[in-house]
């Protein structure tokens, strides 16, 4: 049976957050590994894409086919990053938003930025737009309270909000167009480009016939096949205190494993603490502190959902996840710092995983995307060998 759990202890929130997600990989760049007909090698390599480190680890014959598949990962982030960025006023996500609002047969828009815009949306009317995309008014204004230290005034508030509503947002399969219906809406994809991206890289080391890697972008970790002679990739989870080495690992293949929290981002303004999560509901970041942990099948489910079940809280979170069959998550869930008040401690059971993927992305249809489980749950292991793990 899936176990979604739900903690509420304030000092497992603020230790476990930091660095909650990492491979557990050796130092060394490459390690010769056998396999039943020819050794592979381990090769890794480190690049600064989307604004944030993109780590990766591939078994391959040779140098040559690994430095080929860095070489597709990052060249696709960088397209990608074209595409979705709301920092660089070029990026065609910030180009359809400079039109808002636009006629009402809309504008054309890429693959790429379709096939998000219709999994966000998607999300978001499951979610009734708790998790939304057209949020970037709310965002923009929460970022400049972060750099000013001031709350924004209700003016400006109303005038952001004015501008948010997933409804506003029409996409047209037939036309691959998008509409936008108000002036000044502006898209976030923050909470899903990146799990999207881990994923399109992965199908671009597929089609490279590379059958074993791992791409880890800043804690939203995608793999394929495990490594030789491995059932999984083994990804740490940080323990207690931020400085030891992780004590529990997760076993994956052909999946992927996000964590949304706020360890690092958030503000105190006021004497309140305030999440970079914002709550369109208020307009401001959020005051409750909570992480969530998703197991999907993919890497753009496991991010946009990681981001929802924080904003939705345990029990609405319960219910989404119950649409996304063999995903699992693990929520934290400490005191609300604008009430005071801390949340009760529960497990919750849920519907046992299915054989059915999650919304579809694309990704290569030979790969069955699956999480290695052991009764209905993700498959986890205590203290780790002294030897180096893949």
């Amino acid at each position: 049976m899936r176990i979604l759990l739900i903690l509420t202890w304030p000092a497992l929130l603020w230790q476990i957050l930091p660095a909650v997600l990492f491979a557990a990989e050796p130092a060394t760049k490459s390690e010769a590994t056998k396999s039943n007909s020819l050794a592979l090698q381990r090769f890794t390599a480190t690049e600064k894409q989307m604004g944030m480190p993109i780590r990766m680890v591939v078994y391959t014959v040779d140098e040559a086919q690994a430095k080929q598949a860095f070489q597709a990962v990052f060249k696709r982030f960088a397209e990608l990053n074209a595409v979705f960025s709301d920092y660089t006023p070029e990026s065609e996500l910030l180009r359809l938003c400079a039109a808002a609002p636009t006629s009402a047969e809309g504008i054309a828009v890429s693959d790429d930025l379709f096939r998000v815009l219709v999994l966000g949306k998607q999300l978001s009317e499951q979610t009734d737009g708790a998790f939304d995309m057209t949020i970037g008014p709310l965002t923009q204004l929460w970022r400049k309270s972060k750099r000013t230290r001031r709350l924004p005034s209700d003016a400006d508030l109303q005038a952001a909000r004015a501008a948010v509503g997933y409804r506003h947002l029409r996409l047209n399969a037939k036309t691959q167009t998008a509409a936008l219906d108000k002036e000044g809406m502006r898209l976030d994809a923050g909470a899903i480009a990146v799990g999207y991206a881990v994923d399109q890289s992965l199908a671009a080391i597929t089609k490279l016939g590379i059958t074993s890697a791992m791409i880890d972008a800043s804690g939203d970790i995608g793999c394929t096949g495990p490594p030789p002679g491995e059932k999984g990739w083994r990804i740490g989870i940080a323990p207690l205190n931020p400085d030891a080495p992780p004590s529990r690992f997760l076993r994956l293949a052909h999946g992927a494993v996000t964590t949304s929290g706020d360890a690092y981002q958030h503000v105190t303004l006021n004497g309140t603490r305030y999440s970079h999560i914002v709550d369109q509901r208020t307009g401001l970041g959020m005051t409750r502190l909570t992480a969530a942990t998703v197991i999907a099948n993919n890497c753009t489910t496991a991010d946009s959902l990681a981001t929802a079940l924080c904003l939705l809280g345990p029990e609405a979170g319960v219910e989404l996840l119950k649409k996304y069959p063999g995903s699992e998550a693990v929520i934290i869930v400490g005191p609300d710092s604008a009430q005071g008040k801390n949340a009760t401690e529960q497990t919750v059971p849920i519907a046992a995983p299915s054989p059915a993927a999650n919304p579809p992305v694309p990704s290569p249809a030979s790969l069955e995307p699956r999480v290695i489980v052991t009764s209905g749950v993700a498959k986890w292991e205590e203290a780790p060998t002294p030897a180096a793990q893949p």
